[in-house]
């Protein structure tokens, strides 16, 4: 994970040009800020992009996630205080998407939620996993990546590459680091009314195959409660869509007219 050695920073994918809206990704789980790449090449035609990493032993909570990336952002458009600002969470990265948008909303202009892991404590089984992770051989927890996969994506989906992009990812994290990953997304917990507060445009892309999370039906909650948010729906796509090769994420935000061209800062 290049540039992540002590602490969460921001890697840059793709070229820097300040005169494009900034596109800050948040990633899953996994937090390497690698898992983008397949879509980077068209989504840097229209913004610059930064990712999230997050180092494999880093134990942050929710309040020191979402402080670092908002000190970042800061430093990235300190002498361009006018630049768009999208904010586009992935599972884990969704619900730290949140966190933001509440802390910092004067920063961010859009917002983009991909089977944001908001949900999860619908889900007590994975609650179970994370913790027997911490017992098993360091063997067989490496080994529990395979067959956890099919429930992260569509593996159909996705090329060859793509599929051992994700395995990689999941073994990087150390079975202490996932455990505690899945106790701040366990109790994670934001109610209507926050929700309610959440001013900007929000595009949340739910996937309709995903076996790990019911993201559909967390969708539509999150439509009813936040004001500007509408949902779309991908009926074919497993949990890590952004990884499958028919998911083209630009196109997805033109389609929707979520793009830099029907947004303007205030």
């Amino acid at each position: 994970m290049p540039g992540a050695k002590s602490r969460p920073c921001f890697l840059t994918l793709g070229d820097v040009n300040p005169n494009l809206p900034l596109f800050v990704y948040l990633p899953g789980m996994d937090g390497t800020g690698q898992l983008l790449r397949s879509q980077t090449k068209d989504l840097g035609t229209a913004f610059e992009i930064r990712a999230l990493a997050i180092p494999p032993d880093d134990l942050s909570n929710w309040e020191e996630l979402s402080s670092v990336v908002v000190n970042l952002i800061e430093g990235i458009i300190k002498d361009q205080p006018s630049r768009l600002v999208y904010l586009c969470g992935e599972s884990f990265g969704g619900c730290l998407a949140v966190k933001v948008a509440q802390s910092a909303p004067h920063l961010i202009d859009r917002i983009i939620l991909s089977n944001p892991a908001t949900s999860f404590n619908q889900r007590p089984w994975l609650q179970w996993g994370g913790q027997l992770s911490c017992w098993l051989p360091e063997s067989v927890y490496e080994a529990s990546a395979l067959v956890l996969l099919p429930f992260l994506s569509s593996l159909g989906r996705m090329t060859h590459r793509e599929r051992i992009d994700l395995l990689n990812a999941m073994r990087s994290i150390p079975a202490t680091t996932t455990n505690w990953r899945i106790s701040l997304v366990s109790n994670f917990n934001i109610d209507e009314t926050q929700l309610g507060r959440i001013t900007q445009s929000v595009l949340i892309i739910a996937s309709g195959a995903d076996q790990l999370l019911p993201s559909v039906k967390e969708a539509k909650r999150l439509v009813k409660c936040i004001p500007n948010a509408k949902m779309l729906v991908l009926p074919q796509s497993g949990h890590a869509c952004l990884l499958e090769k028919d998911v083209n994420l630009f196109g997805l935000i033109e389609e929707q007219n979520f793009s830099p061209s029907y947004v303007s800062k205030v």
